[in-house]
Formats: structure tokens, C-alpha cells, sequence
């Protein structure tokens, strides 16, 4: 789980890229000639940085290094993506052969730019049917215009985490699972005082954490872009439907301003002070590796999670989420491929090497069977994100060659819509669209 805020992961993972796409005169990728069965070394970049997650790391490579004795793994920690890109596109003997970005946005660009090797021959020479291996939401997120150049390294996906003993408090007896139901529970739950609250149902400014344009849309099913690429928020009539449902759960809850001020209050959002920790708030949106913080928090009361609510014209499809999560390629310069390979394919599509990476460090599995095997440790709250991952309605966000530049401009439109200064929504993002399209266009 990458440890950064949703608005600087967005920023950080659009100027990266921004700036890999823009790269020109990449060496063409070299065949694939290496002997992976003589003895060598291969270089592997990861992100991961807790002692607890470079610990399950190593126990992965020391599988595969045991089922193949011949391969060694120099596996090199806390890799940021800005290095990444420099190295993809460097090279040299010191460049990694495997690279793993928390960042499904840079799918297009390390895609289209060709830094990653594609990995279509790879599956088809070991005989991997996509289908039968991988959720399709996940193999969505993992592929740029039909060219796969990663695959899936654990996933992460999100729920409604909610105060039990609040809702049952207040006599609710179920959480809530259509937006009409949600906001009725938010403002039931929400215990105000002149200048703030003792309570906060829900937190629903888009600056607040996880509740960010983003999630919304994975819950109204947003289609962000049209059958030829082009920017869709001004004609898909669910972005108004997100836009106006979240403005209307903004005041009533007590106005932008007030809220605003009461999220200034709130602890780190990975620290033990997180809002829902503390009882500011009854709700949340959030990953599957909350409840996990929240019990190292010490928290006094009965944590519940269920399924984001749905659109109420949408409520046949509760139950749905959206997916993202680490991804994994090999590097296009590198000499190695083959090695590299055997290393991809165990990491990514071993069930034992899912299940046990996914136990360590509280993911969801990326894989069919992983999300199946008996050895994952499921627990009450962790089976509602692997019914998520494999909703048929669950989906992920669209790859573009300059990654989460277009949500943030939606994003933006979002921010000043709710505060107030945006007061034509319809000409606004049809603005929106232009920029995106213009920002598209730039990158080809």
C-alpha cells in the first residue's frame, strides 16, 4: 500500500507521467536471448519501505531464489517512481532488470513510451491465460491499448468502514448501501456544535482524505472517457449525478466552510489519530488495510465494513468497488529478460507467493486462486474487499499516456464546485474536457 495522501499521489504519479511519455529516442527493446537457466544475477526495484513489508519481500525472493537456485535476486527497497523513470530510461549495468511502481496510473506511460518490455510473448511461451488467472478489472488496470507491458503485484481496493457502537447508538441497524440511504445515515450520525462537532457522520470534502473524486466515481461508474478517447465528463450525465449528490451531503452536513475547518482538526490519515480512530467521524471510505491500522490503534469500539453505497438508480450494482495496486514490468533495456521473467511470473502469478505477500502486508491477492486459496487469512472485514475484487461490476481507472493528469483537472472542477465557486457546473466540465483532451494530445 503506497503510504501517501490521494492528492499527492495523484500530482506525483501525473508529472511522472508526464515526463516518461515526453521521452524520446528510447533504445528499442532487445530480445529476450538470455539463458535462464545458467547462472545469473537480476536486479529487482520495489517501493516498499517498513521493516514488516521489505520483511515479506525478501521471504518472496527467497522462495523463488529456492525453486530457482540458478537465478540470484539483488533486491533494492524504497525505490520512488521519479527513479524509476530515470533508470527505465538511462540503462546501463546498474539498471534494474524488474521495477514494481505502487502506481497503476503509470501503466500508459511506461506503456506507450516503451521503457517496459511488453509481456504478451512471455504469458503466451508459459502458457498463462489472462483470464483464468487475473480478475478483469485488474488485468484493466495492468494493460495500455491493448499492450500489457505490467502485471499485477497485490491490489488494493475500498470499502465503508464504519463506528458500530455509534450506529447502534443511534439506532442504525445496517450500513447504509444506496447514496439516498447513505446521506440519510451521514446526517443521523452527525452530532454538531456552533463551530464544529462532536461527531462527524462522514467527512464528504473531497480534500478529506479517501473521500476523493476517485472513489466516487468507481461507486457512480463513471465512463471518463468516450469510444474514441475523448474526454466524457460534460456528456456522461453520472458525473453531474456525483458532483451535485456529493455538493448536496457538503450542505447538509453544515456547508464547506465549517467542514473545512473541522478537517483541520484531524490526526495523519496512516497514523493512530486518523479521524475514525479518534470518533471525529462515524464513516469512512477506505482501503482493505484499515482495520488493520485501526486495531494497532488501540480503537475502544465495534469497527464494521460493508461495501461502498451505490447511485440509487444504481443499487443493483452494490457491491461494486474499484481496483488499483502495485504493478510489476521488466525493463526494456534490460539484458536479462528471461531471468527477469521467471522472477515476474512467480511473484505475480504463484498462488503461494500472492498469499503469502498478501498476508504479510495486508493487500488484497491479485490472482484468481490467491483470492480462493485457504491460506490467505481472511477475517470479516477482509472478505468484503475480496467480494469487491471480483464484483462483476467492479472497476478500475482508465490508463492514459499521462497518467492521473485528468483527474486531477476533474478533481479541481470538484474542489471549487463544492466550496462554491464553480457555479455553471455543465460549462465547467465541458472545460474540463477540452483541458484533458488538449493535455492528451500534448503527450502524443
Amino acid at each position: 500500500m503506497p503510504r501517501i495522501r490521494p492528492a499527492k499521489a495523484l500530482a506525483a504519479t501525473a508529472a511522472i507521467a508526464l515526463a516518461t511519455a515526453a521521452c524520446t529516442g528510447t533504445p528499442d527493446a532487445p530480445k529476450a536471448s538470455d539463458d535462464a537457466t545458467k547462472d545469473t544475477t537480476i536486479i529487482f526495484w520495489y517501493g516498499w519501505s517498513a521493516p514488516s513489508e521489505v520483511a515479506a519481500i525478501e521471504a518472496d525472493v527467497k522462495a523463488f531464489e529456492a525453486a530457482h537456485p540458478n537465478i540470484h535476486v539483488k533486491a533494492v527497497g524504497n525505490i520512488n517512481d521519479d527513479k524509476i523513470k530515470q533508470a527505465l530510461r538511462a540503462g546501463g549495468p546498474n539498471a534494474p532488470d524488474v521495477v514494481s511502481s505502487f502506481s497503476s496510473a503509470n501503466v500508459g506511460a511506461f506503456c506507450k513510451s516503451n521503457v517496459l518490455t511488453d509481456l504478451k510473448p512471455f504469458l503466451d511461451k508459459s502458457g498463462i491465460d489472462l483470464d483464468k488467472t487475473f480478475p478483469k478489472a485488474i488485468q484493466d488496470y495492468t494493460q495500455y491499448q491493448g499492450k500489457r507491458c505490467t502485471l499485477p503485484l497485490l491490489a488494493d481496493t475500498y470499502g465503508l468502514h464504519y463506528n458500530k457502537d455509534a450506529f447502534r447508538a443511534a439506532g442504525i441497524t445496517a450500513p447504509p448501501k444506496t447514496f439516498s440511504e447513505f446521506e440519510a445515515v451521514a446526517k443521523k450520525l452527525t452530532k454538531p456544535t456552533a463551530d464544529g462537532y462532536t461527531q462527524l457522520g462522514f467527512m464528504p470534502n473531497f480534500h478529506g482524505y479517501t473521500s476523493t473524486l476517485l472513489l466516487y466515481g468507481y461507486q457512480f461508474g463513471l465512463k471518463y472517457f468516450d469510444d474514441q478517447g475523448k474526454a466524457n465528463a460534460s456528456r456522461d450525465p453520472r458525473f453531474t449525478q456525483l458532483f451535485t449528490t456529493q455538493k448536496k451531503l457538503v450542505d447538509e452536513l453544515g456547508g464547506y466552510a465549517k467542514l473545512e475547518k473541522y478537517r483541520t482538526t484531524f490526526g495523519d490519515q496512516y497514523g493512530a489519530k486518523n479521524p475514525l480512530h479518534t470518533g471525529q467521524v462515524a464513516m469512512s471510505f477506505d482501503g482493505e488495510w484499515r482495520a488493520g491500522m485501526a486495531k494497532e490503534a488501540g480503537i475502544k469500539f465495534d469497527l464494521g465494513v460493508a461495501p461502498m453505497p451505490v447511485p440509487d438508480d444504481q443499487a443493483d450494482t452494490y457491491g461494486r468497488g474499484g481496483l488499483s495496486g502495485t504493478i510489476v514490468g521488466i525493463a526494456s533495456t534490460s539484458q536479462k529478460q528471461n531471468a527477469a521473467w521467471e522472477l515476474v511470473k512467480f511473484i505475480t502469478t504463484d498462488t503461494d507467493a500472492v498469499v503469502n505477500f498478501a498476508n504479510a502486508i495486508h493487500n488484497v491477492p491479485s490472482t484468481l486462486d490467491a483470492l480462493k486459496s485457504p491460506k490467505f487469512a481472511t477475517d470479516p472485514a477482509m472478505s468484503v474487499f475480496l467480494d469487491v475484487a471480483q464484483n462483476k461490476d467492479s472497476i478500475s481507472p482508465p490508463a492514459t499516456p499521462n497518467g492521473d493528469a485528468y483527474l486531477l483537472t476533474l478533481q479541481d472542477v470538484g474542489y471549487r464546485y463544492e466550496s462554491g465557486t464553480i457555479k455553471d457546473l455543465p460549462a465547467a466540465l465541458k472545460k474540463a474536457d477540452e483541458q484533458i483532451d488538449k493535455d492528451i494530445a500534448q503527450t502524443r
